[in-house]
């Protein structure tokens, strides 16, 4: 399997419950894919205007396929989460994130052919990202990497993407039709 059928695959699974953008560009460079996913939980008494509180939390996940992976790459990935993700689709350009923001979960999902150097294994297991707001009053901002290899069909997260790996896993076992 290539990148592109994976992406096709991954993008199919994401389409149920994300709005998924082809392709997409951040600062003149262009990626595959991104996907948004926004929900909103709120408590009220008897009426709506009785609001009690409101919780947002979202997901952005930019998708990205390569030949194979670097230590540069990694970078790269450490520079959109820092310099665009956080501060435009989280904070919008702003101090703080808006009322109400609970959580937002920034995500990459790295797709490379050739199977990865034990030096990125290290950097991607070892990748952290977090950032709280108004001492957690605003709620937070978290980092995740999820990297597959075609040619070994191995999956690679840090601690925070450990939970996609049945997701990215299963994709590989997936009929060819």
């Amino acid at each position: 399997m290539n990148t592109a059928e994976y992406l096709d695959r991954l993008l199919l699974r994401y389409a149920g419950s994300f709005d998924i953008y082809q392709p997409y560009k951040i600062n003149n460079k262009e990626y595959p894919a991104y996907g948004y996913f926004f929900s909103s939980v709120e408590k009220y008494v008897l009426v709506r205007e009785a609001n009690m509180w409101t919780s947002n939390s979202f997901e952005h996940i930019l998708f990205l396929t390569q030949d194979e992976c670097t230590p540069d790459l990694i970078c790269e990935i450490d520079s959109v989460f820092k310099n665009y993700m956080e501060p435009e689709l989280v904070r919008k350009g702003g101090a703080f994130p808006e009322k109400n923001h609970m959580y937002s979960y920034l995500s990459v999902a790295l797709l490379v052919q050739k199977p990865l150097s034990k030096e990125c294994i290290r950097m991607i297991r070892r990748y952290k990202f977090e950032k709280g707001y108004r001492f957690g009053m605003r709620g937070y901002s978290q980092g995740r990497i999820m990297c597959c290899s075609m040619e070994d069909e191995k999956f690679y997260s840090n601690f925070q993407g450990r939970m996609q790996k049945d997701l990215y896993r299963s994709i590989f076992s997936q009929e060819q039709t």
